[in-house]
């Protein structure tokens, strides 16, 4: 019994602490261009990062559809949609899930920003953020701020559900206004 219990405990570190140590290779790099990719999103349309060039994307990773920190993490983004559209931001979510999945998940949630179907879990590989959990393999939950230039600004890779979109909203400001101190 104790061994069970010893188990599931170090899973569950494992699973929140670490999913940057499960990832198989590390992201890319600030300054780096960000790795292209083109995936199908809720709607069936296929959505490539190159035609974001000139608008800031966040492009967030998560582990799946319908589980409530990805729900958590999803209203949030969703709430603060106004405030990326002022700052010429887009959101673009990537998990492991299926373009069916996404869009069950947009219609029960109230999303309307682009989740995408990694499938093949190629992008989330080039990305860092493919994670093994036991047997099954999920995105990790990071994030990486995209600039107009198509290059890595910022990645977060130890985000809450509860708080990326402040954070992330407040990485944009500071970089569109470097000499803006923080109090």
């Amino acid at each position: 019994m104790w061994t069970i219990l010893l188990i599931v405990i170090a899973a569950l570190i494992i699973f929140v602490a670490g999913s940057r140590f499960l990832s198989a290779k590390p992201g890319p790099a600030i300054g780096s261009a960000a790795p292209d990719f083109s995936l199908s999103s809720q709607d069936g349309s296929q959505i490539s990062l190159k035609n974001y060039r000139g608008k800031w994307v966040v492009l967030y990773f998560y582990p799946k559809d319908f589980t409530p920190g990805c729900t958590t993490e999803a209203h949030n983004f969703q709430r603060d949609q106004a405030e990326y559209a002022r700052r010429n931001a887009v959101i673009l979510g990537v998990s492991l899930d299926n373009p069916e999945s996404h869009k069950n998940f947009c219609a029960k949630e109230g999303l309307n920003f682009k989740l995408l179907a990694d499938t093949s879990r190629q992008v989330s590989k080039e990305y860092g953020s493919l994670m093994n959990f036991g047997v099954a393999q999920m995105s990790a939950r990071h994030t990486f701020l995209i600039d107009p230039d198509g290059k890595i600004a910022r990645p977060f890779t130890s985000l809450s559900p509860h708080r990326p979109s402040a954070e992330v909203l407040a990485a944009i400001d500071e970089m569109e206004n470097p000499q803006v101190s923080k109090p």
